[in-house]
């Protein structure tokens, strides 16, 4: 299955739907659980004595003591004083304990929680569902082949058509974020440019909704995009540049435009990275993957919405004729670029799709890139860092990115900072000769070519990945970010 799916179904059902032998899930705090006709009035005194009076934070009831058909786990409710990015790890944990347990199916009381009053907490109860039952299983056949939970039943007393959406829209955000991950995870010598583009056709045949154009590098010569060739120069691999079209809105509605960054593997060219830690770069094409896994899910959910994606794809490898430091490329756009540093390739791939995706009259560009090691030094893991050409465009990518839990920080984009580009031999350097601004520079130079739209830059090198520990691996951000800011701002 193209359109990862890590559990095989999450629906909303009212109360008098739930099969009673399934697992159940309720949530515990002193106003829902009195007002809950789950239990009874003695089982209810035994708990609210046991989270009361011994602090704890879970339950479980076996259906011995509660004399029912089925187990039951409760769960202390999420305190709504508490930092909202915690939310996400108290649901995590949620399901990391029906793991434990060994529970297949579950039924999760969703309306004992006080969250339910907040109109996404399904949603990010579904997300988090899927995102949670991850595995990856591709290329390690030592890896547990899947997770034991199958199926989770949300339940409330009433249902509503909303409801049932939010349900549904989360379910595929999770679903979009683990394609995200699983294509980033897969190593460099599988997921090749031409693996994702074949990839990228299967899940347009899967999820349906949207079509899909692959540019050859024949097709991009053609075109001018000597700026893009460039980076794939020294690789077997050949570039390719993928579109994905979805016509949900209106007809002569702009569409929004995402584009990602596909490096498959970045060695840094002959401006060689060091050898350690240099396999982490196969997630270099996380931002290829982020928007390849939003129009999956927007696909899926089937939002009245016009959205075109392009991921800009090639390998970065040494070699006798790879671009060299001080070599002069033309851009699709006609600007010349002096590359100073073959690192610096994302922004050489990018700037030319950016150039592309113009022809689309587009209502807003947005590109996602893992394009500096400098935004981890400013931000860390906990934002990505957001620069752009129009402030109310920044300004909802930084609340979706607050309302999805994918945060994002805006840095500035001065003017001042475009001399640090400045070239003796070309209209523009592909980097600055200093560290300064290192995450600024780059968002300076993609600012050159998205001059004729309204544009912002996402780089996600901090937030893309877990590099290290049991948890290594792709973090499918941002998709919900995206999806956020799709959903919206449609």
């Amino acid at each position: 299955m193209a359109f990862y799916k890590a559990l095989e179904n999450i629906e909303l059902k009212k109360y008098s739907e739930v099969n009673p032998e399934t697992f159940a899930v309720v949530f515990y705090s002193k106003t829902s659980f009195k007002n809950s006709n789950l239990f009874d009035k003695e089982m209810k005194q035994k708990v609210s004595t046991y989270f009361e009076h011994e602090k704890r934070s879970s339950m479980l009831l076996s259906k011995e003591l509660t004399g029912d058909k089925r187990d039951v786990l409760v769960v202390k409710d999420f305190d709504t004083k508490k930092a909202d990015h915690k939310k996400y790890q108290w649901l995590s944990n949620v399901f990391v304990g029906l793991d434990k347990y060994g529970v297949e199916n579950a039924a999760i009381y969703a309306d004992t929680s006080s969250l339910i009053k907040d109109k996404n907490f399904v949603f990010d109860l579904a997300k988090i569902a899927e995102k949670t039952t991850y595995r990856y299983t591709d290329t390690n056949p030592n890896t547990k082949s899947e997770a034991i939970l199958k199926t989770i039943d949300v339940c409330v007393e009433k249902l509503n058509a909303s409801l049932k959406k939010s349900v549904e829209h989360g379910f595929n955000v999770g679903r979009g974020a683990n394609t995200a991950r699983n294509l980033g995870n897969r190593p460099a010598n599988h997921a090749t440019p031409t693996y994702i583009a074949n990839h990228i056709n299967e899940l347009a045949k899967e999820v349906g909704g949207f079509t899909v154009e692959v540019l050859e590098e024949k097709d991009m010569k053609k075109l001018g995009m000597g700026s893009l060739l460039s980076v794939s120069e020294g690789s077997v691999e050949p570039a390719k540049l993928v579109t994905m079209q979805y016509k949900g809105g209106k007809k002569d509605a702009k569409p929004i435009v995402l584009v990602g960054k596909g490096i498959t593997f970045d060695t840094g060219g002959i401006s060689l990275k060091p050898g350690a830690k240099m396999d982490l770069m196969k997630w270099d094409m996380s931002g290829a993957g982020s928007v390849i896994g939003t129009m999956c899910a927007v696909a899926a959910s089937k939002l009245p919405v016009n959205l075109v994606c392009t991921v800009a794809l090639s390998e970065n490898m040494p070699a006798g004729n790879a671009t060299k430091p001080g070599d002069v490329v033309t851009t699709m756009s006609g600007q010349t670029v002096e590359i100073l540093n073959t690192d610096a390739e994302g922004r050489l791939v990018l700037c030319d799709a950016l150039t592309y995706v113009k022809k689309f009259n587009p209502k807003v560009v947005i590109d996602t890139a893992t394009l500096t090691g400098a935004v981890i030094i400013a931000l860390g893991d906990v934002a990505a860092g957001v620069m752009g050409n129009d402030q109310k465009l920044v300004d909802r990518i930084l609340e979706a990115g607050q309302n999805s839990g994918e945060k994002a920080w805006q840095l500035p984009l001065w003017d001042e900072y475009q001399s640090y580009l400045d070239s003796n031999f070309a209209d523009i350097a592909n980097i600055a000769p200093g560290r300064a601004a290192g995450t600024i520079e780059g968002g300076c130079f993609l600012s050159r070519f998205a001059e004729d739209y309204k544009w912002a830059h996402i780089d996600i090198a901090g937030v893309a990945d877990i590099g290290e520990g049991k948890n290594k691996g792709s973090t499918g951000k941002p998709v919900g970010l995206l999806f956020e800011y799709v959903n919206s701002n449609r």
